[in-house]
């Protein structure tokens, strides 16, 4: 008999009132075919999405930058405005990012721990080394992985900063003292959102390497 959607939903909720929704989430998971090794690759698959849009979002910021610098009169809160929508369409992708980079962490250690565990049921002594060496390889192809997108999202936060201070400071001072004082600034946020960029192509073929080769 097959598990309709709305009774695995049930099963899940039921077992995360129980404290085991993860391990109820993966045995779903599993009855609609995907492992964990499928789970996890899903989940990089996301983070890299992010990414990519995480890359236009910051570089609409650094324009929304270069829009003010460029002002020559008229309303200026306009300017402020879009600078400020840019602002927490990136900090939003930041949070999103993190969110779905924990859960890839999460996977992976699941995944891995079950793999060790399984590796100690083989009787058979050239398979078993043979288990444990794929593990070895496994976790090697996933730390260069964690290592690209955990460098990459380190290097948002500084550029958020950055941009919040830029404005908090428009919104305070919405003139043309403000829009000088930006102006001396656009150098340094490009060469920063530039380096991010660079941190998020890595991250990106990274993921792409492993969602090929894991």
């Amino acid at each position: 008999m097959q598990t309709g959607p709305a009774k695995l939903l049930m099963i899940i909720l039921c077992a995360c009132v129980l404290g085991s929704c993860s391990s109820a989430y993966y045995a779903t998971m599993e009855k609609l075919g995907k492992e964990k090794r499928h789970l996890l690759k899903d989940n990089v698959e996301d983070v890299q999405e992010s990414q990519t849009k995480a890359q236009e979002e910051f570089k609409d910021a650094l324009t929304r930058i270069k829009e003010i610098t460029g002002f020559k009169g008229g309303e200026l809160e306009s300017f402020y405005n879009r600078l400020k929508s840019s602002y927490e369409d990136c900090n939003d992708r930041a949070a999103e990012i993190e969110k779905r980079i924990d859960k890839v962490e999460t996977v992976a250690a699941d995944l891995f721990a079950e793999w060790q565990t399984e590796i100690g049921q083989i009787n058979d002594t050239r398979l078993k080394s043979s288990s444990k060496a794929s593990l070895a390889e496994a976790k090697a192809k996933y730390q260069k992985l964690s290592y690209a997108m955990n460098q990459s999202t380190k290097g948002m936060y500084p550029v958020l900063a950055k941009l919040n201070d830029y404005v908090l400071y428009l919104k305070h001072n919405l003139n043309a003292r403000a829009v000088g004082a930006l102006g001396s600034e656009v150098v340094s946020i490009e060469q920063e959102v530039t380096a991010l960029i660079q941190d998020m192509n890595r991250s990106i073929r990274a993921a792409d390497n492993f969602i090929k080769t894991f």
